[in-house]
């Protein structure tokens, strides 16, 4: 039944939001536009603010599917869940429907950590989030913002006594973003990396 959650988990995830708004809205193939990415950040850019939190909730809530629906049927092992998490995370940056081409996973990846291991996952992703928003407001960059948060997560979590399964998972999570993010990163490094500053002045 581990591989059923599994893929469970990887199909809802799957679910093209950015994609899905931007053609039903704008009638525009998002792919094609900005940064070629399908994330609410992106969407942003085409749709404005609104529509990003909207992807962004919805990206949320996709990815942690697979592990709602795990924990309804009973299933309680830890690395059935976390995998599952994963996976659900995966469909959102691989994506079977759009050639696997998708998105970086960071609001896949909240969703996720939110329901991984209540109640103290209730605490830690809003930790997370507060981490996010302080970065974005002081740098002024998504990307750093974003990737200091994920990391952050698995050590928080080893503070508050999370299982070692959903500790791994988080590592995994942070380390998929963290590739998914090599552009950024290198722009980053360059000093060309798109400032949320920048773009508001």
């Amino acid at each position: 039944m581990t591989f059923f959650w599994i893929a469970l988990g990887y199909l809802a995830g799957s679910f093209p939001t950015g994609f899905l708004a931007a053609r039903l809205v704008k009638g525009v193939d998002i792919r094609t536009f900005g940064s070629g990415n399908v994330g609410a950040t992106n969407v942003g850019r085409l749709m404005g603010k609104k529509w990003a939190v909207l992807v962004s909730v919805i990206d949320m809530l996709k990815g942690a599917v697979g592990i709602l629906a795990a924990r309804a049927a009973g299933v309680t092992d830890p690395w059935t869940i976390a995998c599952t998490g994963f996976a659900g995370v995966c469909g959102h940056n691989f994506p079977v429907w759009l050639g696997f081409r998708g998105g970086k996973g960071v609001s896949s990846t909240y969703g996720v950590v939110f329901f991984l291991f209540p109640p103290l996952s209730f605490l830690l992703a809003p930790l997370g989030g507060i981490i996010w928003f302080v970065l974005l407001k002081a740098k002024g960059y998504v990307s750093l913002a974003s990737l200091i948060s994920l990391w952050s997560l698995p050590l928080i979590a080893g503070v508050l006594s999370f299982p070692f399964p959903y500790i791994a998972s988080m590592i995994a999570l942070a380390s998929l973003s963290t590739f998914r993010h090599r552009e950024n990163i290198h722009r980053l490094f360059e000093g060309t990396e798109s400032s949320f500053r920048k773009n508001k002045q």
